[in-house]
């Protein structure tokens, strides 16, 4: 009896060893294949092997992939607000999906209208509200965080800038160089295929008058003959501040004076009055 008491605590004992030592085992086997698998895994992660990777960076393709100069389309669009859509607006005609001034091309134009310029030091992001002290920096704000928001169906407007004259604008101090011909014929043939494309002669009477203003504002000026300047025909007439602000203050100011006129002469004639009562007071006081 003594023996088996001794040899059931004994297999009792072992039971319970093994069931403790059993789960640690199976414990330490996941744990190893856990690392196993995480480190054969990770170069996938890495996005080396993994199409999955691969389709992801298709999708969220990197900003150096973006080839269009900001600064160039800018300008380009400047100048065909300053100076073709004014007489666009005037004949009331409406830029066709082709044409490639239409701002629906533009590959910047969303962004560009959803920057809030407050004063010269002060920029700021229409979209997360972020400020920045300078335009350029929230340029390249846009292109770090908000690319994703560029206009897929765009196109670089900065291609069309050999024909609207962009340098021109962009240079603060006009550079004196040397006209190359071979540059200037293609211009005017880049020039020549938007007036087509844009203001087609068979559209009607409004796209035939835009279409030689087109010509005359911007392609005639392509040659090395000289003599004629871009911009011929004028551009949007803005509003100078400084007259303006001017006006709103003569126009305060105008009462004022007039007030101060009014009261002078109203004191005037008051003493006119007195004066000539004070001598006709003295000539009844004085003796026969």
């Amino acid at each position: 009896m003594g023996k088996k008491k001794i040899t059931g605590m004994v297999y009792t004992n072992n039971e319970r060893i093994t069931h403790l030592v059993i789960p640690f085992i199976y414990l330490l086997m996941l744990s190893g294949l856990s690392s196993v698998s995480s480190a054969f895994s990770q170069p996938n992660l890495q996005g080396t092997d993994n199409p999955g990777s691969r389709t992801l960076k298709q999708e969220d393709p990197p900003v150096h992939e973006v080839h269009c100069s900001r600064e160039r389309s800018r300008a380009a669009w400047n100048i065909i607000d300053q100076y073709l859509m004014p007489f666009v607006e005037k004949e009331k005609y409406q830029l066709s999906s082709q044409c490639r001034l239409n701002a629906s091309n533009d590959l910047f134009r969303d962004q560009e209208e959803h920057k809030i310029h407050y004063d010269a030091n002060e920029w700021r992001c229409g979209y997360c509200k972020k400020i920045f002290r300078a335009e350029k920096y929230l340029d390249q704000h846009f292109d770090n965080r908000h690319s994703n928001l560029l206009n897929s169906n765009g196109k670089c407007l900065a291609d069309v800038c050999g024909a609207l004259h962009c340098d021109l604008m962009m240079d603060s101090k006009p550079r004196k160089s040397k006209c190359n011909p071979a540059a200037a014929a293609k211009n005017r043939h880049l020039c020549e295929s938007i007036a087509d494309s844009c203001f087609p002669v068979n559209q009607g009477h409004s796209a035939t008058r835009l279409h030689d203003l087109f010509l005359r504002q911007f392609c005639d000026a392509h040659t090395c003959s000289g003599g004629k300047k871009p911009f011929s025909r004028g551009g949007r007439k803005h509003t100078n501040v400084f007259y303006l602000a001017i006006s709103i203050l003569t126009m305060m100011l105008l009462p004022i004076f007039y007030l101060i006129v009014y009261l002078y002469q109203r004191e005037m004639r008051k003493g006119t009055q007195e004066l000539k009562r004070i001598s006709k007071i003295g000539r009844k006081t004085k003796p026969s």
